[in-house]
C-alpha cells in the first residue's frame, strides 16, 4: 500500500458558527479545502497552497485539530488526513479549479457533522477545541 498524505484548512467565520468548504466536483462531496501533500512540501505549505488552489483565499495555518486515516481496497492507498486550524489573511473566495471544485460555500456547524461525520463528538469540538502544536524542524542529519 502506497502512503498518502492529505492537508486539510478548517476555516472558521469569526462567530466560529460556520466552516468554509468546498463541494468537489468527482463525488459531488462537501470537504474542507486541502488535497495531497506533493514531494517535498511540508504538510503545512500543502494546506496553504491547497487552500489558496481550491479557494483562492491566502491562509496562515496554526495547530493540527485532527488527524484521521483510513485504507482504500480500490486504490491501495494508505490516507493520512491532517487538518490544521486555518486564518484567512487575504484574497476573495472564488473557484480557482472548476474541474476539481463545483461550490464554495460558508456552511453551519450544525449541517457539517452531516457531511463530514468522522470525527468523533461532532465536528463542533474541532472548531472550539484543542490544537496540537506543529512545527517544521526542516532538514537533519548529513
Amino acid at each position: 500500500m502506497k502512503r498518502v498524505d492529505v492537508a486539510y484548512s478548517l476555516i472558521t467565520n469569526a462567530s466560529k458558527t460556520k466552516v468554509l468548504m468546498v463541494k468537489n466536483v468527482g463525488n459531488s462531496s462537501w470537504s474542507l479545502p486541502g488535497g495531497a501533500v506533493e514531494e517535498g512540501e511540508t504538510l503545512e505549505q500543502a494546506a496553504i497552497r491547497e487552500a489558496s488552489e481550491e479557494t483562492g483565499l491566502d491562509v496562515k495555518v496554526f495547530g493540527i485539530v485532527a488527524i484521521n486515516e483510513c485504507k482504500s481496497r480500490n486504490t491501495q492507498n494508505h490516507l493520512l488526513f491532517i487538518v490544521f486550524r486555518a486564518e484567512i489573511i487575504s484574497g476573495e473566495a472564488a473557484i480557482q479549479r472548476p474541474n476539481e471544485i463545483s461550490e464554495i460555500a460558508w456552511i453551519e456547524i450544525e449541517k457539517v457533522d452531516a457531511l463530514l461525520p468522522f470525527y468523533n463528538n461532532g465536528f463542533a469540538k474541532l472548531v472550539g477545541g484543542n490544537e496540537i502544536t506543529y512545527i517544521d524542524e526542516g532538514y537533519f542529519g548529513d
